[in-house]
């Protein structure tokens, strides 16, 4: 934990309006139209869920929301926080969620952001499970904009240790190439027991600056993962420089 740093469950309307607050900061929205209102949060709370709150000092630094599931399950709805202390928000949702009993936890992002990949599946440990296409329509935030929100679950093991990744395979791309990139670089490769996709190195400034581009990046790594899934594999890796590992789950075991 970074000094000076706490993170605790919040239940009252201020914290929870401060909460609201952040979330509009994070996704460029403004404050009167937040992504997450403060009443949605609160009748979350009231239903069972959590609202986390990492403050660095007095100051608001991170925050995240979970509700219990399905199956001994929870499932995480957003979650931010400042550079360095995402790592901490996302344990403490670990820990709320072993006391409660659940042995997984579940929680969807974008699959061009390759950062959030690493963090989720090299640091964390979970694995992508599900490729969802345009999964919320629409978006009108100031990071999601002009782009269709196609979306990848990842599965978390509560049991396991903390980022210890299901495989160890975080592997150089090899094997022939499969699909080529909107770059003229390739896009995907695939030997025998696993297959690589890259992602472009930073999609939300490349949305930004060239929409039409960051669309055909969109539309081609989804024609990789969604077949890769449909065939059984799973992510299981992201390296530094942008390439997803998928492993096939008998490969796995």
């Amino acid at each position: 934990m970074t000094a000076g740093v706490t993170i605790r469950t919040v239940h009252d309307v201020a914290s929870l309006a401060a909460v609201a607050d952040y979330f509009s900061d994070v996704w460029q929205t403004p404050r009167t139209a937040p992504p997450y209102p403060a009443e949605v949060l609160h009748s979350l709370v009231h239903a069972g869920g959590a609202v986390h709150a990492a403050y660095d000092g007095q100051r608001l630094a991170g925050a995240s929301v979970a509700v219990l599931g399905a199956g001994r399950g929870t499932y995480s709805l957003v979650a931010a926080a400042d550079r360095g202390l995402g790592h901490a928000v996302k344990l403490a949702q670990r820990d709320w969620a072993l006391c409660l009993g659940a042995r997984t936890m579940r929680w969807t992002f974008d699959p061009l952001v390759g950062r959030n990949a690493r963090f989720n599946l090299a640091k964390l440990g979970a694995t992508g499970t599900e490729y969802l296409v345009d999964f919320y329509g629409p978006m009108t935030d100031g990071v999601n904009d002009g782009d269709e929100s196609d979306r990848l679950t990842v599965t978390w093991d509560l049991g396991a240790d903390p980022g210890t990744p299901a495989t160890s395979y975080d592997l150089a791309p090899r094997g022939p190439v499969t699909a080529t990139a909107p770059d003229g670089d390739p896009l995907a490769r695939r030997d025998e027991r696993h297959l690589w996709c890259r992602v472009p190195e930073d999609i939300v400034k490349l949305r930004a600056a060239d929409p039409a581009l960051a669309l055909r990046w969109r539309h081609a790594v989804r024609e990789v993962l969604l077949t890769a899934f449909e065939d059984g594999f799973r992510a299981t890796g992201m390296s530094r420089d942008g390439w997803y590992t998928l492993t096939r789950e008998e490969a796995a075991a």
